[in-house]
């Protein structure tokens, strides 16, 4: 996705994503918008657990259940 993509799924502006790629501060409600819209397109968020936070794709099986 670029950011336009992301902006019109999660429901906020394209500036929007701009300021968080930039690191800027966004309200609380605006980052669970954007990162509900990332996972409901796959995207798994991984918790810190000795090598870092990250996130990775669901496989093509979890995506069927």
């Amino acid at each position: 996705w670029g950011v336009r993509d992301l902006a019109k799924e999660a429901g906020v502006s394209p500036d929007t994503i701009a300021r968080l790629e930039r690191g800027e501060e966004l309200k609380a409600s605006t980052i669970k918008a954007i990162r509900s819209a990332l996972e409901a397109a796959g995207v798994q968020f991984i918790p810190e657990n000795g090598g870092g936070a990250g996130v990775r794709l669901r496989s093509k099986e979890e995506n069927y259940e």
